[in-house]
């Protein structure tokens, strides 16, 4: 007796039914890669992180990375310099160092998955175009709004005010998040924004002609 190939069963299957296929979430993929992308960027540098990497963190496959940003420069430029950017443009410009300390002294220093607000810029210092791009775009755009907060008509002397109190906030992130300062690490985000605020508002203030005699 020749043997009948095995043929697809035409009855229905028992048991419970495969779940359907589910369409892939666009925005969902794309705020994955970026969240992914933010916290390797602020790791590793723009050099040390592939875009194999993000994908995986991001739990995609890399082609999706190229589909929604089209390079990992573009990937970089719009998970760093646009979740900066969103920060800067949140509120009243006039707010913008509170609001800024807010963002970035949120979530334990030691969780990659929290803030990564201008890490990534700090830890991308080689001569890679895309860095560069995202580090001078920042600069322009922070030290813009702070220095139309500088009470004083010389606008160089605006200009340099402003760039000390953008250091000032690079420099908390690189403690807080990179040198693990004790007393940063330790302290209050309320206590470390009023200290903030209360030095800034002198320095960008107007420059006193010293106490009046009588």
């Amino acid at each position: 007796m020749n043997e009948v190939p095995d043929q697809p069963d035409p009855r229905p299957a028992t048991g419970p039914p495969a779940a359907p296929a589910r369409p892939r979430d666009s925005a969902a993929t794309q705020a994955s890669l970026l969240a992914a992308a933010r916290e390797l960027f602020a790791t590793d540098g723009y050099d040390g992180t592939t875009v194999r990497a993000i994908a995986e963190r991001a739990g995609v496959n890399q082609a999706l990375l190229f589909r929604h940003f089209g390079s990992k420069g573009r990937l970089f430029a719009q998970a760093i310099a646009g979740q900066a950017l969103d920060v800067l443009h949140d509120g009243p410009p006039g707010e913008v160092l509170p609001r800024t300390l807010t963002a970035m002294l949120a979530g334990d220093p030691d969780d990659t998955s929290g803030s990564t607000l201008f890490l990534a810029a700090l830890r991308s210092q080689g001569n890679t175009e895309a860095a560069r791009t995202v580090r001078a775009q920042l600069r322009e755009a922070y030290g813009g709004t702070l220095a139309a907060m500088v009470d004083t008509e010389d606008p160089a002397d605006a200009e340099l005010r402003a760039d000390l109190a953008l250091a000032w906030l690079l420099g908390i992130a690189l403690l807080r998040r990179v040198i693990h300062s004790d007393a940063l690490v330790a302290a209050e985000p309320e206590t470390v924004i009023a200290h903030v605020v209360r030095a800034t508002d002198a320095l960008l203030g107007p420059v006193g002609g010293g106490a009046a005699t009588g």
